[in-house]
């Protein structure tokens, strides 16, 4: 039984965040985006700024995030301290956050309570799914897994989708299907190791890159020539 993924949330309106809330939006899905309030003071009638300016960036991004300009108006914006409550309908919610593993955890944690149907992904590099995961309850480690996306989301045909042993076959195969066929991704899948797949084995191409460099007395722009559209890569 497939889970319909019909309205998407996304936490955090930084590059990685605000891009693949365009991508969703520019395949006619309604998306709250949201980030930290912009001030303390609740009755500031700007609140929400951090968030509206992650949107107004990939509104003037080049390459552009947006298929169509008009699929910006799918967008909600709002703060976490004010708007959680948005998230409550979403098929899938999306954590892009900062790269710490205690504000993400207190994220999960409410979560969980507010929005018990959804699948909640964590679009981290980095942190093992086993520490994000630390308190929560069966039935949310059933429908949580990581989503590591590349910048910018639109462009960058890779995803790595990254399942837990709890990770529902169900949930898994509800985002596979609609990372693929809806957003159009190419999925490789990862187990929970330091830096996945892909950093996993760049971070290990650039160091030894750089031992190379330094062992031949090679100059930094010799390297980049000898890496780059020579052997097919991006320069």
């Amino acid at each position: 039984a497939a889970m319909r993924i019909t309205k998407v949330g996304v936490i955090g309106a930084g590059a990685m965040g605000a891009g693949i809330a365009a991508l969703a939006a520019s395949a006619g899905l309604p998306v709250v985006l949201l980030d930290i309030p912009g001030h303390d003071d609740p009755t500031h009638p700007d609140r929400s700024k951090p968030a509206r300016d992650g949107l107004e960036r990939v509104r003037k991004a080049k390459p552009a995030a947006f298929m169509d300009a008009k699929a910006a108006a799918r967008i909600t914006t709002g703060n976490t301290a004010d708007h959680l409550a948005l998230l409550s309908d979403c098929s899938w919610i999306c954590e892009a956050i900062i790269e710490k593993p205690a504000p993400k955890q207190e994220l999960f944690a409410k979560l969980e309570q507010l929005a018990p149907d959804a699948i909640v992904t964590s679009n981290t590099s980095g942190i093992p799914m086993a520490i994000l995961l630390e308190g929560r309850s069966k039935r949310f480690r059933e429908r949580f897994l990581g989503t590591h996306y590349f910048n910018p989301p639109r462009y960058m045909h890779l995803l790595e989708l990254i399942p837990t042993p709890e990770t529902h076959d169900e949930v898994l195969g509800s985002i596979r299907h609609f990372q693929e066929r809806i957003l159009g991704k190419g999925i490789v899948l990862a187990k929970d190791v330091p830096g996945f797949v892909a950093n996993r084995l760049g971070v290990h191409g650039m160091v030894v890159a750089g031992r190379l460099m330094v062992k031949h007395g090679l100059s930094i722009p010799a390297v980049d020539t000898l890496t780059g559209a020579l052997i097919g890569r991006a320069k």
